[in-house]
């Protein structure tokens, strides 16, 4: 691929990309691929570009779109999405770090706006721990920048998360039950509306925005940067144990105790898989205490060590950018089709722990996890943010790989579930708008999409469209 310099008329100099003909032979479609804004030409990759293994696909999913832009500013982010909307025909993935599990960054034959290099993170006010952060940032990187100043932002367990897409939708992590979720901590956003126009939205500014944009941003806009207030967090406690599981249930029920009479202080996440034969049932637990303390660390994990054998355990004092640098910096390369499902719990019963045990030993689960919430999640009101599942004790994710198989097994065991989160969730239909929003909620967020994206430019992730009446609440 070369570049052609234009010198033929007074405008500016304009680098374009030339391609081959076996390059070209490979453009999808549908896109106007001629027509893209000389803004965005020279960054942008197509299906035969060298450069397209590296952005077609996300953490989970393989994709094919026809064209990645990756803008580098806000304006170019503009440019963007004024070229997708010249293409409502084609699906359209907002993308930040690529790592989202339901795999909604990335299409096929579509378009994909790539944020990767908005990734700055700026402190704005030291005093009051107030900072600025891309999109396109990971929170590795987020967690590394702020680490020098004692700083930390709740954020996943995973480093190699985009910001955009969690910060948007929740952000359940290690520090949720002693500092909330990540979106608790948002002060304002800056954002790109379907129609191009740029807004701060925060509680002075466009408040009604800034509340949908905390649980169904996606739906809203392009967020371009974030300003966070962040917690003071000295180093923390770390453990990671592996526990005798051969039985699912009685396992679940002991977890369920321990983390439900946990101090705030600390947030366990639970992780289960399949019985397989001649192997021993082993279910890790990852906890995280909030405290630089030894003996508070132990104290607190006491009662997660003795949920049933030790087989393992490692326990450190470590600074929280250390755990959470957990990801390797390469580029996401997916393939297949994820089959995620989703559900929030508001304790583990002995119902759905039974429930729980005949989803394991189906064999279409191959990944089950458990995220335990409550503490300062709860201390905000469900109608405060788009994100309402304040009571939930636990956040629930399961993963399979035949849909239908998947459908039939969760259908059964939904009368235990409270809620749904969108973000580990690949099932697309409709009626999983009732999970996630309850009527008031979803009644609001559809006002609020007529009045923002009327033409439902934003469709692709988790839709609420704008266009029909219908809440889902009879179907779900």
């Amino acid at each position: 691929m070369g570049i052609v310099v234009d010198v033929s008329t007074n405008n500016p100099l304009m680098n374009r990309p030339v391609r081959r003909p076996e390059v070209l032979a490979k453009r999808r479609p549908g896109i106007d691929y001629d027509g893209l804004p000389s803004s965005l030409a020279e960054t942008a990759i197509e299906p035969g570009d060298p450069g397209y293994p590296r952005v077609r696909s996300n953490y989970l999913r393989g994709g094919a779109p026809g064209l990645v832009l990756l803008p580098r500013d806000v304006p170019e982010v503009v440019d963007a999405l004024s070229f997708a909307r010249r293409h409502p025909h084609l699906p359209l993935g907002i993308r930040s770090g690529g790592h989202g599990v339901s795999g909604r960054s990335t299409n096929d034959g579509g378009l994909v706006i790539d944020l990767r290099r908005l990734n700055t993170v700026e402190v704005l006010d030291r005093e009051t721990r107030l900072v600025r952060i891309g999109p396109g940032a990971r929170w590795k990187e987020v967690a590394a920048a702020l680490r020098p100043y004692g700083w930390a932002l709740g954020s996943g367990d995973y480093g190699g998360v985009g910001v955009g897409g969690l910060a948007t939708a929740g952000g359940i992590g290690f520090l949720s039950r002693r500092h909330g979720l990540t979106i608790d901590h948002l002060r304002a956003v800056e954002l790109v509306l379907a129609d191009g126009s740029i807004v701060r939205a925060g509680q002075d500014e466009h408040p009604d925005l800034f509340w949908a944009v905390r649980g169904a941003g996606a739906n809203f806009g392009i967020v371009t940067s974030f300003e966070f207030q962040v917690d003071e967090v000295t180093d923390v406690g770390w453990a990671q144990l592996a526990l005798d599981a051969a039985d699912p249930a009685g396992f679940l029920l002991r977890f369920g105790e321990a983390a439900a009479n946990a101090p705030r202080e600390t947030t366990a996440f639970l992780l289960m898989g399949p019985p397989r034969r001649g192997r021993p049932a082993v279910a890790q637990v990852m906890a995280m205490v909030a405290s630089a303390d030894p003996d508070v660390v132990v104290e607190q994990l006491r009662p997660f060590a003795a949920i049933s054998a030790l087989y393992q355990q490692q326990v450190v004092i470590a600074p929280y950018a250390d755990v959470i640098d957990n990801a390797p910096d390469d580029d996401h390369h997916g393939q297949g089709e994820p089959v995620s499902r989703s559900a929030f719990v508001r304790e583990i019963t002995p119902a759905f722990a039974a429930a729980a045990e005949r989803l394991l030993r189906s064999g279409v689960v191959y990944f089950f996890q458990l995220r335990s919430v409550g503490g300062a999640v709860a201390d905000v009101a469900p109608d405060a943010t788009a994100y309402p599942h304040r009571e939930a004790g636990f956040q629930l994710t399961a993963m399979g790989i035949d849909a239908k198989r998947m459908d039939r097994l969760w259908d059964e065991v939904r009368e235990h579930f409270d809620g749904l989160y969108l973000s580990f969730e690949t099932d697309t239909r409709p009626q999983r708008l009732a999970d996630a929003f309850p009527p008031p909620t979803l009644d609001r967020l559809r006002e609020l999409k007529r009045r923002y994206d009327p033409d439902n430019v934003f469709r692709d992730n988790f839709n609420i469209d704008p266009r029909t009446d219908t809440s889902f609440r009879d179907i779900a």
